[in-house]
C-alpha cells in the first residue's frame, strides 16, 4: 500500500488512477516521473525504508506518493544505499508494469538516489548510478535527486 497526503492509503492501482487524472487535468504541462528512495537506522535495531513516487508537473508543483518498509535487520551505510537503490528500482519495475498499457516507458521514468559528491556516500556513486543507469533507467543523484533526498526522507 502507498500513502498520500491528499489521498490517503492506496493500491498501486489506485496510484495508477491518480497519477492518470493528474495528468490529463492539465495535458498541455511536462511531467517528470520519479522515483526514490531513503533510510533510516533506527536506533541500531533495523531500518526504516521510504520509496516515493513523485509527478512534478514541471513549473506547477506536484503529487506524490510513498511506501514505508521496516527492516529489522540492521545495515552498514553501503548496504543501505544498495537496498534503498533496489527498492527504487523494484517499485520502477513494478509502476512500469501496471502502466504498461498508458504509454509510460523506461524513458519517462527518474531514479532518485541519495548519494552525491560530497559525504560518505561519494565513493559509491559511480557503483550505484551503473547499476541503475545498467537497468535502463536514468539516474538523479544529489543535489537532483529530489525524490529521494526530500520527499522520501520526509517520511523516514
Amino acid at each position: 500500500m502507498f500513502n498520500s497526503p491528499t489521498f490517503g492509503s492506496l493500491s498501486l492501482e489506485e496510484v495508477r488512477k491518480k497519477i492518470l487524472q493528474f495528468m490529463a487535468n492539465k495535458p498541455e504541462y511536462k511531467y517528470q516521473l520519479v522515483i526514490g528512495s531513503d533510510s533510516q537506522p533506527k536506533n541500531g535495531h533495523g531500518c526504516d525504508f521510504v520509496t516515493a513516487i513523485v509527478v512534478h508537473r514541471l513549473g506547477l508543483g506536484g503529487i506524490y506518493f510513498w511506501k514505508r518498509i521496516v527492516e529489522t535487520k540492521s545495515f552498514v551505510l553501503r548496504t543501505r544505499i544498495y537496498q534503498e537503490a533496489t527498492l527504487s528500482l523494484s517499485t520502477a519495475e513494478e509502476f512500469l508494469r501496471v502502466f504498461k498499457n498508458d504509454g509510460i516507458t523506461k524513458y519517462d521514468v527518474e531514479i532518485h538516489v541519495d548519494i552525491g559528491k560530497f559525504g560518505q556516500t561519494r565513493e559509491m556513486i559511480s557503483e550505484v548510478v551503473g547499476m541503475i543507469r545498467g537497468s535502463g533507467f536514468i539516474v538523479k543523484t544529489k543535489p537532483e535527486s529530489y525524490g529521494a533526498s526530500k520527499v522520501a526522507d520526509r517520511h523516514t
